[in-house]
């Protein structure tokens, strides 16, 4: 998070005191990362808005502050297309659903952002504040490859980092899969063994990344079910995950985990990117 200097905080134009900018606010007060505003509209005027924003920032003390209106194709393609323009490390969007039966769901504008954006993404879901909340971080423990390795690393990181600024404490979820008599391997034939090998992986994860037994849970189950049941009892804030696959959160970490898990999620969700996935989606966009 430290290494965050720019953050692109997306505006709703009917919503323009939003939940971003409160945490966008709450981020760049630790890390003194520049703010950009943005808002996308291509009918209506918002210059004296963002303008009136910008001023109020800056008397809050923020003093790189910069805003803009934009609109391109659609709202994620003028946000990835802003976010490459200002060079920015973290998109801040809010989630407002667009109707009660759908309350729980994602748009499909949140999809496509959360997918193709090249950059880490933090989808601010609920007005809950930070203070002093659990923040959960999800891994795959039993995943060693190197693109895992370096991801796990950067979603510890972030945890940590967002449980120093909120001064609340971190938490890990992995979840491990259930037996399969099909498994061409036989340690993933049975329960006892599978949840050897997993305990072994979680004793060289918590070494490397200083994990107490009392913040980490282990748990065998589908993810999508794991970590919302984990966010539920533990009451989380924000939750941290990750994604290898090049076609972003489709290919999530977490055993390609569905899409189903952030639409359970009750708090915000911080979307990391490997550095292959991040390195594609920047050629895409720029493409």
């Amino acid at each position: 998070m430290q290494a965050v200097r720019s953050i692109l905080v997306v505006l709703d134009p009917e919503h323009a005191h939003s939940r971003a900018l409160t945490r966008a606010k709450l981020i760049a007060s630790v890390t003194g990362a520049r703010l950009h505003l943005l808002m996308c509209d291509k009918k209506h005027d918002h210059s004296a808005l963002l303008s009136l924003l910008s001023s109020r920032l800056h008397d809050d003390g923020f003093d790189n502050v910069s805003h803009e209106q934009n609109w391109h194709e659609s709202l994620h393609e003028s946000i990835i297309a802003v976010q490459q323009a200002e060079g920015c490390e973290l998109v801040i969007k809010e989630h407002r659903p667009d109707n009660p039966l759908k309350k729980a769901l994602l748009t499909p504008t949140d999809w496509k952002l959360l997918r193709q954006c090249p950059c880490a993404v933090l989808m601010v879901k609920s007005e809950r504040v930070w203070a002093g909340g659990v923040i959960l971080a999800a891994v795959d423990v039993g995943n060693h490859d190197e693109d895992h390795r370096r991801l796990h690393a950067s979603i510890i990181d972030h945890g940590y980092a967002i449980a120093g600024l909120a001064k609340g404490d971190l938490h890990v979820v992995s979840a491990h899969p259930s037996p399969m008599l099909s498994a061409s391997d036989p340690v993933y034939q049975l329960s006892e063994t599978i949840e050897k090998r997993y305990r072994e992986a979680c004793s060289a994860f918590q070494a490397e990344f200083d994990i107490s037994e009392e913040q980490l849970h282990v748990a065998e189950g589908p993810a999508d079910v794991l970590i919302p049941h984990f966010e539920k009892q533990l009451d989380a804030v924000v939750t941290v995950i990750g994604t290898v696959a090049r076609t972003g959160i489709s290919g999530a970490l977490i055993g390609n985990t569905s899409e189903v898990v952030l639409d359970s999620l009750e708090g915000d969700v911080l979307v990391l990117k490997s550095e292959e996935a991040t390195a594609h989606l920047a050629e895409l966009a720029r493409g």
